[in-house]
């Protein structure tokens, strides 16, 4: 039986869907406003006529931002701190969450573990115990210093076995009947299946180590050892007059420190908003559709 749209429902959609999209605006118009920012003059930037399109269009920005050989060196240490503290912390999330899932009667001491964990989510040494582990064991001034520390998110851990503990059942024991071990069920049942949840854990992952710049600054006693966030953090708080060149002095009748800051955070928002759509789509899919025949 067909279920009968009232005008109450119309109403009710058309004020849902302006509200949204009022939201969505509101959401991209800062950062339209910093590209606006980058791609304008110096001048035009100063005397405030720049809004959400460029005004006296030009590059020069983008040239200083793409002729520092430091903000391209903070680039790539933020390109594999991603990539590396990303795979660790999706291999570790899915070999911890999925014994956590199981029942007491199946992994004794289930409970146990999975309080240690949440324990060390509450409390913490403090930030100094955590500097002096972390320079005591020579990581100081290495990629490692930005990677292990935060290795196992817990939060994730929580997410991701909650998700495989509202998996059916009947999957593990049919496969297990099939001869399958712990690891088969776990990689090629488990993993296919928690696509909305890995999804969602990858882009906390991606998200967090990309925007992450506290630890850069107290881990890395030189500049050049800077990640992207903590390097923007030294010159967008307080531009520093030696990182300026002889170009970058002959670009600066075409921009100012906010045109440059502008392209910056540009620069470095954009791998995000490259990888969120490709995620995004994951988080609409329904959970395990299909997955048990009746």
């Amino acid at each position: 039986m067909a279920h009968k749209i009232t005008g109450g429902y119309r109403l009710f959609s058309i004020i849902n869907h302006c509200l949204l999209l009022l939201l969505a605006v509101s959401c991209m118009l800062p950062l339209l406003h910093i590209l606006a920012l980058s791609f304008s003059s110096g001048s035009a930037v100063t005397a405030g006529k720049v809004t959400f399109w460029p005004v006296d269009w030009t590059i020069a920005a983008y040239e200083n931002v793409f002729g520092k050989k430091e903000y391209l060196a903070a680039f790539w240490i933020s390109i594999k701190r991603v990539l590396l503290g990303t795979t660790l912390n999706m291999l570790l999330t899915i070999l911890i969450a999925y014994p956590l899932s199981k029942e007491n009667s199946h992994f004794k001491g289930r409970t146990l573990y999975a309080w240690y964990f949440v324990f060390t989510m509450l409390f913490s040494g403090g930030l100094i115990p955590w500097y002096m582990v972390i320079r005591e064991t020579g990581l100081m001034d290495t990629i490692w210093a930005l990677v292990l520390p935060s290795a196992v998110p817990i939060f994730n851990v929580i997410v991701l076995l909650n998700f495989f503990r509202g998996l059916p059942k009947e999957l593990e024991e049919s496969a297990k009947m099939d001869g399958a071990g712990p690891f088969t069920v776990l990689w090629r049942i488990y993993v296919p299946l928690s696509l909305p949840a890995l999804a969602t854990i990858l882009l906390f992952a991606v998200v967090g180590h990309w925007n992450s710049w506290f630890d850069g600054l107290i881990l890395a006693n030189r500049t050049e050892n800077y990640p992207l966030q903590s390097f923007l953090h030294t010159i967008i708080i307080k531009l520093d007059p030696a990182y300026l060149t002889p170009k970058e002095a002959e670009l600066a009748a075409l921009m100012n420190d906010r045109t440059s800051r502008a392209a910056q955070i540009f620069v470095a928002a954009f791998p995000i908003l490259i990888v969120y759509p490709f995620l995004q789509r994951f988080f609409m899919k329904g959970i395990v559709l299909g997955s048990v025949k009746e």
